[in-house]
């Protein structure tokens, strides 16, 4: 007698169909907060990158497959209306219904405001906002908070010299919402990026809380690796092409001595220019650090007559894969680059 028998690589298929059925469609703003919620979701599911490597996160046009991710999500997780004003909207209008996670907003987040001017002072980072977010990141739906708050709880203060301080998609509070360059801040959001993917699917949650406490250990040794790249060159100074990098330096205690542009948007003033040469020649930088996006020739006229050297740092590991090992790696790679200007 024959019986209907289902081969094993169907029945596996149909298993892990059924396993996966109610793991929640998670939708991400950049490739490295991305990175951070596939880890915790590894061997579970695969979140939704929106903003595609290596574009700009200040300004984008989604593709269909990306406004069809947020349609789908049921869970958003984003850094802040600041970093990417234009998806404010986007999530408004196709992600209704998702909880939405606004990282920068998570209890325990370090955030710090926007540097003023040119040339920035070794005191520069002491004013560190720790204020603790009494939000609950268990099973709190907060899509219209993150919608509303970010134009709400800030002033934003004018300064003298306009150009210096229009920070561009910026425009919604006072802090700098390049928050993910702390791997501190980075540890945070696995816990709240835990919490929020077991309240939404229980029966991964043992899953997703192991796995971010294991990547928590990895940013702890990867922290060790980075003081230890960046200890033969502490007594260098650097100059950076976009005042980017704070959470970084204030994270491993390596400030930078100024910037070319606060914003990425628009080309640096001659008289900013002149500024950073002055900074440059004064303090004997040794480098000056561009962008992959931005054009070399700012670059070099900042350097004319200098005999500093020039690298390229990438906050948002443009050339790296998207997924679980990309934030590790990006932060290293800023490190191994610093370091290997200097």
């Amino acid at each position: 007698m024959s019986r209907n028998l289902i081969p094993l690589s169907v029945a596996a298929t149909l298993l892990a169909g059924t396993a996966l059925a109610d793991v929640p469609n998670v939708a991400v703003d950049i490739a490295p907060v991305h990175s951070l919620v596939a880890r915790v979701m590894q061997g579970v599911g695969d979140p939704s990158l929106i903003v595609a490597p290596g574009a700009s996160p200040h300004e984008y046009s989604l593709r269909p497959s990306e406004a069809g991710a947020l349609q789908e999500a049921d869970l958003v997780f984003w850094v802040s209306p600041n970093l990417t004003p234009w998806l404010e909207g986007a999530i408004e209008t196709l992600a209704g219904d998702a909880t939405i996670i606004e990282l920068i907003e998570v209890e325990g987040t370090t955030e710090l405001p926007f540097r003023e001017g040119v040339l920035f002072e070794a005191h520069a980072h002491g004013d560190v906002d720790h204020a603790a977010k009494d939000h609950d990141y268990g099973d709190h739906d907060h899509s219209d908070h993150a919608v509303e708050e970010g134009h709400d709880d800030h002033d934003h203060q004018e300064h003298g010299n306009h150009e210096d301080h229009e920070h561009a998609g910026q425009d919604h509070g006072e802090h700098d919402p390049h928050a993910w360059l702390s791997p501190d801040n980075g540890a945070v959001w696995l816990n709240a990026i835990a919490a929020q993917l077991s309240g939404a699917d229980p029966d991964n949650a043992g899953t997703y809380f192991a796995n971010a406490a294991a990547a928590r250990e990895e940013l702890a040794s990867l922290r060790v690796e980075i003081n230890d790249i960046l200890d033969p060159v502490r007594d260098r100074n650097f100059i950076v092409f976009h005042d980017a990098y704070q959470y970084f330096e204030t994270a491993f205690a390596f400030p930078a001595s100024g910037a070319i542009s606060v914003s990425d948007a628009s080309d640096p003033s001659p008289a900013r220019i002149a500024e950073i040469q002055a900074r440059v020649a004064e303090q004997g930088v040794t480098c000056v650090l561009s962008e992959p996006q931005f054009a070399p020739g700012i670059v070099a006229a900042v350097m004319d007559g200098s005999e500093a050297r020039t690298g390229v740092l990438d906050p948002l590991g443009s050339d790296l894969e998207p997924g679980p090992d990309l934030y590790g790696k990006m932060l290293r790679n800023l490190a191994t680059a610093l370091a290997g200007c200097l």
